[in-house]
C-alpha cells in the first residue's frame, strides 16, 4: 500500500458529526489512541483502490456500450454508466463523479 499512489483529484469523505442535545459535541472516532475527525489516509487509500479497480473493470463494458452504440458520443456513454453504476449504490456521489472521469480518461487511451 503507497498512499502517495492516491491521486489528488479523489475525494476525501468527510464524515459529519450528528449529535443531539444541547451539549456542544465533536464527532470523531478513536483509533490507535487518538481521535480522528473523517476519514484516515488509509481509509482513503482503499476507497481509492476500491474505485480504481471499479474503472478498470468498467472499461470493457463501456468500450462495448460505445461499440453497441456508435451514434452516442463518449460524453453520452459516461452518462449511461453512470446511471448504471449509481443505482448499484457501490460508491458515493463523490466517489461516482471522480470514477467517471476517470473512466473518461481510460476510454480515451
Amino acid at each position: 500500500m503507497n498512499l502517495d499512489d492516491i491521486p489528488e483529484d479523489f475525494p476525501r469523505i468527510k464524515i459529519p458529526a450528528v449529535v443531539t442535545g444541547a451539549q456542544p459535541k465533536i464527532g470523531v472516532r478513536e483509533i490507535d489512541g487518538r481521535y480522528v475527525a473523517g476519514q484516515t489516509e488509509e481509509e482513503r487509500f482503499e476507497r481509492w483502490d476500491i474505485c480504481e479497480d471499479l474503472a478498470q473493470q468498467l472499461l470493457p463494458v463501456a468500450k462495448k456500450d460505445a461499440a453497441k452504440h456508435p451514434e452516442h458520443s463518449r460524453e453520452q456513454t459516461l452518462r449511461r454508466m453512470r446511471i448504471s453504476v449509481s443505482q448499484k449504490g457501490w460508491v458515493s456521489e463523490d466517489e461516482l463523479d471522480w470514477l467517471i472521469r476517470r473512466l473518461g480518461v481510460l476510454l480515451q487511451a
